[in-house]
């Protein structure tokens, strides 16, 4: 397998959304809107409803100006027919307004949650397709919440204040219309109030925009730390620093606090700005408005006479006005959030996946398979073979770890890697597995160069048992499903006993029924590690990659995972990483890698002769403690 330089993936390995910080929010919007197609769907029904909603508010001051100078002022004695008449087509046209609006809410929030649960699925496929290198850049529940809380702030601006935006757009311009309509005059009068203002907001949403962006930072490592704290609970209570822990967690939380004050202040002066606004423009109206009635100005052009009505009226126009402005500066604040939002998400989409699956990915909406990257195989029936020239390996920033390591492990043969602590025996293990891509060197699986084949093909037959066997929060049948989804209970029951774990299943309380509880918690270590094994046994792979896990268990668990062990491995190619040297005497041949290096290859009767030889060294002092217990 041939890889890119370790240097060209240290610059894109960290997740974040330093990609994206400098972009527009037009264009990250433009981006956003570009990964969840759903919610254009039927756009112009939903812009339809929400044109009526609007037009129809212009009712209400027409309405009365109607009413006041035909219905009241002109006659001698009110017409009591033409303002029931007037006041009874007003309130039908706003009934018709009203359930306009509740049909574009109702729109709009199905199409919003349905293109946000597509967004959130991307965004959490392409993080299982991140190796574990790059996932591992990021606090677990940082990542999470870029697909759940960041996506919730889109989703709250999407199903409401992405439309009102637009409505409140249509209401300005539309109030804009109908003032001028009445008086041009005092129309501009009352934007010349207004557009002072809104060249402030620009500089005020500028900064607004970079704060929500530091919240939705705090945010991500707030909840990083608490969920670091809950996974490491035991080990908190163990050695008594709740405190420090929860002083750490404080702290978090006082970040996002103060992250969340640092936007109330330009979110205040906004508001504070744009009530301003609003009273200046209407005592201004007022004023000018009578004057202009009165003609005490003596000016005489077009729209510059208005009857009492038309005072009153443009009175409501410029509420009519001015709401949009209020509301259109709250809706941009929110805006500004959903944007940072937005932009951790891309900040995942955008880093890219370096072990990404050549058999293609999934098509979000038909749930298919896409078209397969050209050059992709799939492995041949058959026995397996694995070739490995001069791999070498190094994580980012740090020096290499495995040094143009070049070895055959034919198919069926047992292989155990021994190795001092830090020498690169796990590392290893994962480019095996492709959970990670060496910096350069061919790793060939029957053949076929591991980057080529599809995770179809790669996953069914190549798995990996680690030295911690993860169980999800189910029951025991539950968890061996992950190795087999079409399992029948006898065929569980079968590979349990082919395994010698038959015994041990009667035992558990309710069978293969038994909850596990939180990561395997309500099990032992040994336990857990006999499910794993048995749901490694379950998906019949041709190569096990085994993180031997047995120094921390009892000495009848560490019987039964010896006798798993040897199930599992029966008839395959297993490489196990050799935690203690019984388990190499079994292997066909021990692989020794010291800081990095394949140093010995052969089996324990030529290496244990071998004069000077590290694996002699590391025999005759097993043998010696064992003798000496």
């Amino acid at each position: 397998m041939t890889a890119a330089p370790a240097a060209d993936r240290t610059e894109s390995s960290a997740l974040g959304s330093e990609t994206t910080t400098d972009e527009s929010a037009l264009h990250t919007i433009r981006r956003g809107l570009g990964l969840t197609p759903e919610l254009l769907r039927g756009l112009w029904v939903t812009l339809l409803l929400a044109v009526v909603a609007t037009g129809g508010k212009v009712v209400v001051p027409i309405a009365v100006q109607s009413i006041l100078d035909r219905g009241i002022i002109a006659p001698e004695r009110p017409d009591v027919a033409f303002v029931a008449g007037a006041a009874g087509l007003a309130a039908i046209v706003l009934l018709g307004t009203a359930a306009c609006n509740v049909l574009m809410n109702r729109r709009l929030f199905r199409l919003a949650e349905t293109s946000l649960a597509t967004l959130r699925k991307r965004a959490f496929r392409h993080i299982h397709d991140l190796s574990l290198l790059t996932q591992g850049t990021e606090q677990r529940g940082a990542l999470v919440s870029r697909v759940t809380s960041d996506v919730d702030t889109v989703s709250q601006f999407m199903s409401f204040g992405g439309i009102m935006l637009v409505v409140m757009s249509m209401q300005l311009v539309l109030a804009t219309g109908v003032m001028a309509f009445y008086s041009w005059p005092l129309a501009l009068v009352v934007w010349l109030c207004y557009i002072p203002i809104l060249l402030i907001m620009g500089s005020l949403q500028k900064r607004i925009r970079a704060r929500f962006q530091q919240v939705r930072a705090n945010v991500g490592s707030m909840l990083g730390a608490v969920s670091e704290s809950l996974v490491g609970a035991a080990t908190v209570r163990a050695y008594g620093v709740e405190d420090r822990t929860r002083s750490g967690q404080v702290d978090r939380v006082r970040d996002v606090r103060n992250a969340q004050f640092s936007v109330l202040r330009p979110q205040s002066a906004s508001f504070f700005l744009s009530e301003t606004a609003d009273g200046l423009a209407t005592a201004i109206v007022v004023v000018v408005g009578i004057l202009l009635g009165t003609q005490t100005l003596g000016v005489n052009l077009p729209g510059a006479d208005l009857t009492a009505g038309g005072v009153i009226a443009f009175v409501f126009l410029v509420s009519l006005f001015s709401q949009p402005v209020r509301m259109g500066i709250e809706m941009l604040s929110e805006a500004q959030n959903a944007v940072a939002g937005w932009r951790r998400v891309l900040g995942v989409l955008d880093t890219p996946a370096d072990v990404a699956d050549p058999g293609g990915a999934m098509d979000p909406h038909t749930g298919r398979r896409l078209a397969p990257v050209p050059g992709a195989t799939l492995l041949p029936d058959g026995l397996l073979d694995i070739q490995i020239r001069d791999l070498r390996f190094s994580y980012p920033t740090g020096p290499e770890v495995l040094h143009g390591i070049s070895v055959g492990i034919p198919a069926r043969s047992r292989i155990a890697i021994v190795g001092e602590t830090g020498s690169g025996k796990t590392t290893f293990a994962k480019l095996l597995t492709r959970m990670m891509d060496p910096a350069s060197g061919e790793l060939l699986i029957g053949g076929i160069p591991l980057h080529l084949i599809p995770y179809s093909s790669l996953r069914s037959r190549v798995i990996m048992v680690p030295q911690e066997g993860f169980l999800f929060d189910t029951s025991v049948a539950g968890n061996l499903l992950y190795g087999k989804p079409d399992a029948t209970h006898d065929e569980m029951r079968r590979a349990l006993d082919e395994l010698g774990l038959g015994t041990w299943a009667d035992e558990l309380p309710d069978g293969l029924d038994t909850p596990v509880g939180q990561r395997g918690e309500s099990l032992s270590a040994g336990e857990r590690q006999l499910v794993a094994l048995a749901r490694a046994y379950l998906a019949d792979p041709d190569v096990i990659v085994l993180d031997e896990a047995t120094s921390a268990v009892d000495p009848a668990a560490d019987v039964r995972l010896q006798q798993a062990i040897d199930g599992l491995a029966r008839g395959r190619t297993t490489i196990t990483i050799a935690h203690r040297l019984s388990t190499a005497e079994r292997a066909d041949r021990i692989m020794v890698l010291d800081h990095g290096d394949l140093v010995e290859h052969g089996t324990h009767a030529e290496l244990v002769e071998l004069d000077g030889g590290i694996y002699a060294g590391l025999h005759r002092s097993w043998v010696a403690h064992r003798a000496s217990r």
